[in-house]
């Protein structure tokens, strides 16, 4: 007899401080009823570069740069449902911080003028930090900085058991 293949999961960072994984993997003993159910695709936990097709993306980060926007659009065209996880996929967060500001002021006040980088592997720095719902169709949202372990794995469960997930308020934090 056949087994059922199991549902596919992907995740990545963009701009952000890669606090939502670590949020991730504080699910402990429940990462192992994870893997039970899921293959893991593009992700930290397997060092793929390109996200397959997958049922479920889980990302990370805001928009800051041209590759960010290559990544998402990647993750958008491979996955069925797609997660924003963390503030700074859903505003910005704190990589937004820059986006009173010009780019051209930002790299001067970084580099001296005559030492800013002008290299073709650095991605072009975008003109603000964009939410992720700015660029692609996000499918469901995961607020805080960073959400808690609970609050994922809750999400994730309801998803793989074809349930639309509801976050009760005590389930989102900002800490």
């Amino acid at each position: 007899m056949n087994k059922p293949a199991k549902a596919r999961i992907a995740s990545t960072s963009l701009a952000g401080c890669f606090g939502c994984h670590t949020s991730f993997l504080d699910m402990d003993e429940r990462l192992l009823d994870l893997i039970g159910q899921v293959e893991f695709d593009r992700s930290p936990f397997t060092d793929i570069k390109h996200c397959g097709p997958c049922d479920i993306g889980i990302i990370e980060g805001g928009v800051c740069n041209a590759e960010n926007v290559h990544v998402l659009r990647e993750f958008r065209a491979n996955c069925r449902i797609l997660v924003a996880i963390g503030a700074c996929a859903i505003n910005g967060g704190l990589p937004a911080l820059r986006n009173h500001l010009s780019v051209s002021s930002i790299l001067e006040a970084v580099y001296r003028t005559d030492m800013i980088p002008n290299d073709p592997e650095l991605p072009l720095l975008l003109d603000k930090v964009y939410p992720l719902h700015e660029v692609v169709r996000i499918d469901c949202f995961i607020p805080g900085c960073p959400p808690s372990s609970d609050t994922i794995w809750k999400v994730l469960t309801d998803l793989l058991a074809g349930r639309q997930p509801e976050l009760s308020s005590r389930q989102i934090r900002y800490d």
